[in-house]
Order: structure tokens, then C-alpha cells, then sequence
């Protein structure tokens, strides 16, 4: 099709618009003057045709908005060419249509299901159809046109595009329905389930199938009936067989005790196991035989013992470790508070109350600072009393008999420590401050007296200040003003390790110490993660004293286990195995009872076997309120960031999850529920919950009694 050659040099005389243009091989090209090529596939509509009094004019629309024309075109041969090209371009959309048939049914098959759908639309399942959707939708059917394939054809495809643009209200949709008809259909197997129906929440608990589902179950919720029923409601649904269900406990007992109930429930066993025999089995599978276990590993009393007594081996045999130790408990074992922190004398000695400032000799002392004083003279040999009489009587002061800080029993030399720090003044005076509540004046004061006692009646007063803490030189200022007068005659290190463990400082050490180790190689830890985050927390020397104790204990630890393996090495060597594929898991459905005591490395193992099958699903119950076992490495920022830790991805979204709160408690009244539960909210890190509690007491249920102890 062209122009007629006088009325193209009267409309388009530059040529700004094309000339001629023909359809060849499914695409317009223009042959003269204004170049264009357009496929079919661009076409937004078909060619319109403007009818002029001489000629027409011919529009070809295209998606990206632009336009061609020719101008000064015959009536019959505009007309003649715009419905080869609307039936070309009719042909082409259709075309396409047919070529991806299969791909389409498949889809709107799919789609349809979640009007009505048989299985919970859970992200993992639908992600992949999410993702032919949208794939479908840009590649063709944003393409097609509705003017070239129909009316029908149009309707017809409508879902795909509708579900690409807004899956999420979809999944919603289907979820609410998918529900409420689960519920139905299986009502009469949770009234028979277990011995008394399930409550509503532990119905909703079972049919809620997520990548990643939380139950909260309270103390008296009746956990143990859902994962039961759970597992049941699994098998008989036909979501999945016995095999493809791995139920995961923290104890042998609770772990047989579930085992029994399911088989009972259901005629058929499901694999039952507590995490380290569930890790024992892996290895095996993947090694062919399973290592010796550590005797200390499952004997908590043994553990102990052994890092007490690899912590004793190394302080009398490495110097390091030693000076490590004495620095820990003679500086660091509290953290430390100087009276500057505080605004109220009240609130400074419920501190010091509160953190038993004991020394290495035994007595309690009223500050951080007397406390290393104390330490350091005990660890140089230097017998000291603390807060004695003065020797001299001291009569018509009308003060409180005067009492000074320490005195040096083999020389008589007094120290008395100033909680003082020092400013220094615009004219270069120096200005000494004390703390925010206490009298400066009367302070000042009362140490110059102190200081003339000694001056009219010859004693020796050594002096330290606050300041020199502050400075970094307390003990140094210590030591250089005692030089003259004493005899150091340092103790040796068993002598001041077996002072810590009559104190009985030592064994809390070690309970640390286990803590730590535990947590250190559940998480797969190094030293220098250890030392950033000591500096994210502005821990400072504190965690550093530690680490120099922990470090050379840890690899202490190592070598004698030798060939053997604690649960931690088993749990980790077990999860390495599942994430380099090593282990082939067969489980779909992962159950996990009391979730609030897992650790990272139980947590690592839960998605690694998770990771295997895209559609494997984690169901956890557990009670972030009864986490009672940080000691042995649990992790509560697992459950309480449970979305991240575990969640799946939906359409952009990541941590796709759900949480069921049971909230019925079948033990306690309202007057226990109620209390334990504002209480237990007063951290705010707990995740809150609903309690709906087993009745209504008529009279108190919560009653406080004082009694005395030692």
C-alpha cells in the first residue's frame, strides 16, 4: 500500500510520515520515506481508517505508543490493506493463543482449583505457579489483544493475568475457604481425636498447613494433643504417608510417649525422634558407622566437672590462662558500676546490694573500687583488715568512730580510697567532683579531717582516688605509693583457686563457661565473632578477660574429646551433611515439640533437611514462656523471630508464616491466668498471647508468703 504520488507530494512533502508500506512475514515495514518496522505482536489495535474527501489516511497503533500512517492512500486500497493487516493480526494473536494451549489449560486449571481448593494453599505450593503465571503474563497474554482474539478468549484468560497482578488476595481467598470447608469435613475426627474434642484453636492449629506455622501453646494448652492430632489428620487426609513425616522431640521419653499415641490414633507408625538420635541416625547413614559419644554428653553433672577441671589443669600449668582468671574474679566477675552512674543514694547501694561485692578474703565491700583494691592486695600476699577501728582513740569529735577504708596488718599503713574524679579548670585549676548525690562540700571536708587524724597522731595514710580508675591507673597509683613500705609475697595460683572455689565462685564460673561452650559451637562460632560482637556491645575488657580464659579452655575441651563427639558436634556434622546433600532427606512435614528450647544448631539442622523438598513443611508448638533452658544452648530469638528464621517466600515476600496462639489453658483459673500473664508481659520481649482460662475462681488463688533462708 502507498501513497498516490501528487497528493503524497501535496500531504507528506518531507516525508515525515511514511510513503508505502507492506505486511511481510507477520511484520509492517515501511519502504519509503519515513522508515518504521513494526511486528504484529506490537500492534495495539488493528490499522484505522481515516476516510478524507480524496483519499483516506491509514493508523497503525502500537503498544509502546508510537504510530505510523500513511497519508494520500486510495479509499479502496486503504481499506482493501487495513483488513489484511486486521486479519493477520488476528491470525498472529491467536496464533499464540493456541501455540501455548497446554501451558494456559494447565494454568487456569490451577487457578480454578482455588475457588475450591483440596490442599492449603500454602506459599511453597503456589510459588510455582505464581511464577509460570507471571512469565505467561509478560511473555504473551499482556500482549494479546482483546479487539484480535475475542470476547470469550479474553474472559477466558482473564484469571491468569488477574492472579499474576494480585496473588496474594488469591492465596488469602483460598485460604479462608480452604479452611472453613477442612473444619467442616473434619469435624467429627477432632470431637474423636483425642479424649476430649479439640478446642476451636487447636482445630485451626491442624488444618493450617503454612511453609512455617508457630503454635503458641501455654502452659495447659494440650500441645501434646495437637501434634498428635496433626500427624494423624496428615495421614488420614492422604497429605502425606507415614514415612514423609518426621516428628522431632527434645526427650526420649515425650518422644516415645507421642510415638505411641499417634500409631494408636492412626494403625500406623511416624518417625519419632529426639534431635540428637534423629543426628546419630545421619551420621550413621552418611558415614556407615556411628561415632564413639563423649561420656560427659549426656551427663550434665560430668560436663561440668570436666570444664572445672580443665579450667583448674590450665590455670596451674599456662601462666596466661592464670593471670586470665585472677583478672577475671579480682576485676570483672561483676560488672562494674561506679557511683557516677547512679542519681539517688538509694539507688546506688540496692546496686551494690544486689551484686555482692565479695573479695577474694571474703568480706563484702561498698564499692567496684574497694573491691579491686581488696583483690589485688589479697593476690599480692598483703594481710589487710578492711574498715577497722582506727588504733588511736579519738575523743570530743562528735563524729561516728572513725573507721578507715583498709590497714595494712604486718605495717600499719592505712589506705583510704576518695570516690573523688578530677576536672580540669579553664585556668588550670583542678576541680575535684564527687558523685551526683552526694554533699561535695561535706565530702571534701571530711577528708581533710581524715587527713589531719593521720597527720597529728603519725600514722601513714596512703591515698586513691576515684579518678585513678577513671584514668586507667587505679592499681598502678596502688602499687607505686605501697612500694616503700611493703613486701609483696604473691600467692600462688592453686592457693588463690582453691580460696575461688571455697567461695564457691567456681562453680557458677563453670556453669558459665558450659553456657558458653555450648552456645559457641551450637551457633558454629568463632573467637573473632566473639571479640566484634564484644565491641558492638561496648562489652570492652570485661569480655575480653573472658575470652582469654575461654579460648585456650575451649581448645583445651577439643583435644580431650579426641575420636569422641559431644551433642553439639553431632547435631552440626549432622546438618553438614543435609545441606551439601550428603543426607537424602524423606521428609515432607517436619513436627517439632517444645520449639522454645531450640538452639541454633538444632535450627540448622531443621532447615537443611527443610531445604531439600521445595514443599517440606515446618510445624512448631512451643511456649516462649516456659523457656527455662539457655543453659544447655537454647535460643529464644528462634521462635521469637520465627517468620525470618524459617518462613517461606510469596511474590516478593519473605518470611511468609503463620501463627495459631491456643490461648485455652485447661490448668489454671482466671485468677492464676490472668496474673501469670501480666506479669510474664512485663518483658517486653515475650510475644504477647491471649489466655482464655479452665474457670472462674470465687476466691483468691494466688497467695504471697515471706519466708527466710540462708
Amino acid at each position: 500500500m502507498q501513497q498516490r504520488p501528487l497528493l503524497g507530494l501535496f500531504l507528506n512533502p518531507w516525508g515525515a510520515t511514511a510513503r508505502a508500506v507492506e505486511l511481510r512475514d507477520d511484520t509492517l515495514r515501511a519502504t519509503a520515506g519515513h522508515p518504521a518496522s513494526v511486528p504484529l505482536s506490537e500492534l495495539s489495535s488493528a490499522p484505522v481508517v481515516r476516510r478524507g474527501l480524496l483519499s483516506s489516511t491509514v493508523v497503525f497503533p502500537n503498544t509502546a505508543g508510537h504510530r505510523f500512517m500513511v497519508r494520500g492512500v486510495g479509499h479502496s486500497k486503504a481499506d482493501a490493506f487495513s483488513s489484511t493487516v486486521s486479519a493477520a493480526w488476528t491470525r498472529y494473536n491467536i496464533g499464540l493463543l493456541e501455540k501455548d494451549a497446554l501451558r494456559i489449560n494447565g494454568l487456569l486449571s490451577a487457578i480454578g482449583e482455588l475457588r475450591n481448593p483440596t490442599h492449603y494453599p500454602s506459599a511453597c505450593l503456589l510459588m510455582p505457579m505464581l511464577a509460570k503465571a507471571k512469565i505467561l503474563d509478560t511473555t504473551l497474554l499482556s500482549k494479546l489483544r482483546p479487539e484480535a482474539i475475542g470476547t470469550d478468549q479474553t474472559r477466558r484468560i482473564e484469571p491468569i493475568s488477574a492472579f499474576a497482578k494480585a496473588p496474594k488476595r488469591f492465596r488469602e481467598q483460598a485460604i479462608a475457604r480452604f479452611v472453613e470447608t477442612e473444619l467442616m469435613h473434619w469435624h467429627d475426627f477432632f470431637d474423636s481425636v483425642e479424649s476430649n474434642p479439640l478446642t476451636p484453636e487447636q482445630r485451626l492449629a491442624i488444618v493450617v498447613d503454612e511453609d512455617a506455622t508457630l503454635v503458641l501453646a501455654g502452659a495447659g494448652s494440650g500441645k501434646t494433643s495437637v501434634i498428635t492430632a496433626k500427624a494423624a489428620y496428615l495421614m488420614k487426609a492422604g497429605i502425606r504417608k507415614p514415612e514423609e513425616i518426621l516428628l522431632l522431640a527434645f526427650a526420649r521419653g515425650a518422644a516415645q510417649e507421642m510415638s505411641a499415641r499417634i500409631e494408636e490414633r492412626c494403625g500406623a507408625p511416624v518417625e519419632v525422634k529426639t534431635f540428637h538420635a534423629l543426628a546419630y541416625h545421619i551420621i550413621g547413614v552418611v558415614d556407615g558407622s556411628k561415632p564413639a559419644l563423649a561420656p560427659h554428653a549426656t551427663d550434665d553433672v560430668a560436663f561440668l566437672a570436666l570444664i572445672r577441671k580443665i579450667l583448674k589443669d590450665l590455670v596451674g600449668a599456662q601462666p596466661a590462662v592464670y593471670r586470665a582468671t585472677i583478672d577475671w574474679f579480682a576485676q570483672f566477675f561483676v560488672v562494674p558500676q561506679s557511683p557516677w552512674d547512679f542519681k539517688t543514694r538509694h539507688t546506688y547501694y540496692t546496686y551494690i546490694e544486689k551484686q555482692d561485692l565479695r573479695t577474694l578474703q571474703g568480706e563484702r565491700v561498698k564499692s567496684y573500687e574497694e573491691l579491686l583494691i581488696a583483690n589485688w592486695l589479697y593476690e599480692k600476699g598483703i594481710a589487710y583488715a578492711y574498715e577497722p577501728l582506727y588504733e588511736l582513740p579519738l575523743k570530743g569529735t562528735g563524729r561516728r568512730i572513725y573507721t578507715p577504708d583498709f590497714r595494712l596488718t604486718d605495717s600499719g599503713i592505712y589506705i583510704e580510697h576518695f570516690g573523688v574524679r578530677r576536672k580540669r579548670m579553664r585556668d588550670g585549676t583542678e576541680h575535684l567532683m564527687t558523685a551526683p548525690y552526694i554533699d561535695r562540700d561535706a565530702y571534701l571536708a571530711d577528708m581533710e579531717w581524715k587527713r589531719g587524724v593521720h597527720a597529728t597522731h603519725g600514722t601513714v595514710l596512703i591515698e586513691t582516688f576515684s579518678y585513678d580508675r577513671q584514668e586507667g591507673r587505679l592499681l598502678q597509683a596502688l602499687e607505686e605509693k605501697l612500694a616503700p613500705h611493703v613486701t609483696y609475697n604473691p600467692r600462688r595460683p592453686e592457693t588463690i583457686f582453691n580460696r575461688l572455689i571455697e567461695l564457691h565462685r567456681i562453680d557458677s564460673f563453670t556453669r558459665l563457661l558450659g553456657t558458653f561452650l555450648r552456645k559457641y559451637k551450637n551457633g558454629g562460632y568463632s573467637i573473632q565473632d566473639c571479640e566484634n560482637k564484644a565491641r558492638a556491645l561496648k562489652a570492652g575488657r570485661r569480655a575480653k578477660a573472658f575470652l582469654n580464659i575461654f579460648e585456650p579452655l575451649y581448645q583445651e575441651y577439643q583435644k580431650r574429646l579426641g575420636e569422641r563427639i559431644d551433642f553439639e558436634d553431632m547435631i552440626l556434622r549432622a546438618a553438614h551433611y543435609a545441606e551439601i546433600g550428603r543426607y537424602d532427606s524423606p521428609f515432607h512435614h517436619i513436627l517439632v515439640d517444645e520449639f522454645q528450647d531450640i538452639s541454633q544448631s538444632r535450627a540448622r539442622l531443621i532447615k537443611a533437611l527443610k531445604a531439600q523438598h521445595a514443599d517440606t513443611r515446618l510445624f512448631a508448638v512451643g511456649d516462649d514462656w516456659q523457656s527455662i533452658f539457655r543453659f544447655a544452648g537454647s535460643d529464644i530469638h528462634l521462635m521469637r523471630n520465627f517468620g525470618h528464621e524459617f518462613g517461606g517466600n510469596f511474590d516478593g515476600e519473605s518470611a511468609v508464616h503463620r501463627v495459631i496462639d491456643l490461648g485455652r489453658t485447661f490448668r489454671s483459673v482466671d485468677r492464676i491466668a490472668f496474673a501469670a500473664r501480666r506479669f510474664v508481659l512485663k518483658n517486653p520481649s515475650q510475644i504477647p498471647k491471649k489466655v482464655i482460662p479452665a474457670g472462674t475462681a470465687k476466691k483468691p488463688a494466688i497467695r504471697i508468703v515471706d519466708t527466710e533462708y540462708n
